[in-house]
């Protein structure tokens, strides 16, 4: 904590409205929120991330925030507008699809920072528009064969489907390429990842660390396809116990003596881990099926059989033929617009010139089904143009 510029004390004490931008020659906005105003201050050359202050208004002193998430870059000027748990941020003269971003103070991602570290915390995340279709988590034993169905998955549907790259504080092996086979790190690196919350599963083996990341399943849903996580049943719990929604699918054999009879017909194992993979897929079964981990049990005892349902299951089984997946649609904001809020909509009125006090280029930001957040993507944003706006909205039109 420190004393504030006096110039900005005053401006901070007299009761400024949320969103408000400080005519004091840097960009800064401000929104209240009880006691406290954040201060979202950034540079105008481009080069300098936007920073985040918090005034205390009850004891008149700043709260310096540990920071967590992505910083946006900095910007020729941002408008903030002040919704539940978090503060939407439209960033003026950026790219399309870095325009729109959430600094989060109060959603339960942040909660649990703050119980974590015992001090002041805020995150952001950046806003998507539309939304991912849930990830798929496919769990069974080894030698079930969940990956020849997975397999079997990506070769029909090449384009709608694709795999998380997992993290490992182990050296990469011969070949293996970083972001591709794995995304090698530090194990202190990851093991402060794991604590801050950006895991969805993780597992030491053999003294290394394995696991999926948040941002890894995100990454998979920004290229538009359906994100297959293949992990064990210590996995899928953690990963059920998370914010993630998907759709959890064991796989299971027909029988222990089937089972016994596939793991050894590969012939890749020596009879010790024959062994120690059946007492393993005993445990693991009795999970799957006992659990309330898993929205779906399959039975492999025909391949082609047991495929055809899981497609079934993912709405495939009438699938013909893939149809482009358009591109998350993206909002281009002028220099120059103005703010207001009605309930879940804000009217985001973009003028052509500093001159014009009005326009009829409207365009109507829906935040009312937003998912997700920090540490991934917040989602589910809408717009649409808006052809007047007196006494409410008319004449909504699609936005394309």
């Amino acid at each position: 904590m420190g004393e504030a510029p006096a110039f900005l004390v005053d401006d901070l004490q007299n009761e400024p409205l949320n969103g408000f931008e400080l005519k004091n020659g840097t960009c800064k906005t401000t929104t209240t929120v009880g006691d406290k105003t954040y201060v979202i201050d950034g540079a105008d050359d481009g080069t300098l991330s936007i920073e985040v202050q918090i005034f205390d208004r009850s004891h008149g002193k700043w709260v310096h925030p540990t920071v967590h998430g992505v910083k946006p870059l900095s910007c020729k000027g941002h408008s903030a507008v002040l919704l539940k748990d978090r503060i939407l941020i439209l960033k003026k003269g950026s790219k399309p699809d870095d325009q729109i971003w959430f600094l989060e103070f109060d959603t339960q991602y942040v909660r649990q920072l703050q119980n974590n570290l015992g001090t002041e915390v805020v995150v952001w995340s950046k806003g998507v528009t539309g939304n991912a279709e849930k990830p798929i988590v496919i769990s069974g034993p080894s030698g079930v064969g969940k990956g020849t169905l997975i397999s079997m998955l990506m070769k029909e549907f090449p384009s709608m489907f694709g795999f998380s790259v997992s993290h490992t504080t182990r050296a990469p092996r011969n070949m293996e390429k970083d972001g591709v086979h794995y995304h090698f790190t530090e194990k202190s690196l990851m093991e402060k990842e794991i604590k801050d919350g950006k895991f969805l599963e993780f597992a030491s083996v053999h003294g290394n660390l394995y696991g999926t990341s948040v941002e890894a399943v995100e990454v998979v849903a920004d290229a538009g396809k359906r994100c297959i996580l293949d992990i064990d049943v210590q996995g899928a719990r953690s990963v059920r116990a998370s914010s993630l929604e998907a759709i959890f699918i064991f796989i299971c054999p027909p029988s222990m003596e089937d089972l016994e009879k596939r793991l050894r017909g590969r012939g890749t194992e020596t009879e010790e881990q024959v062994l120690k993979r059946l007492r393993n897929a005993e445990a693991e079964i009795e999970q799957g099926k006992s659990s309330k981990i898993f929205d779906f049990i399959l039975y492999n005892d025909n391949l082609e059989e047991c495929y055809e349902k899981l497609k079934k299951l993912l709405g495939l089984d009438d699938f013909v033929t893939a149809s482009p997946k358009s591109a998350p649609r993206e909002i281009i904001l002028p220099m120059n617009h103005s703010l207001s809020k009605i309930d879940d909509k804000i009217i985001i009125n973009c003028m052509s010139s500093e001159l014009e006090k009005e326009s009829k280029n409207l365009i109507m930001l829906d935040v009312s089904s937003l998912k997700g957040g920090a540490p991934g993507r917040t989602r589910g944003l809408d717009f649409q143009a808006v052809s007047s706006f007196s006494d409410g909205l008319t004449g909504m039109d699609q936005f394309s």
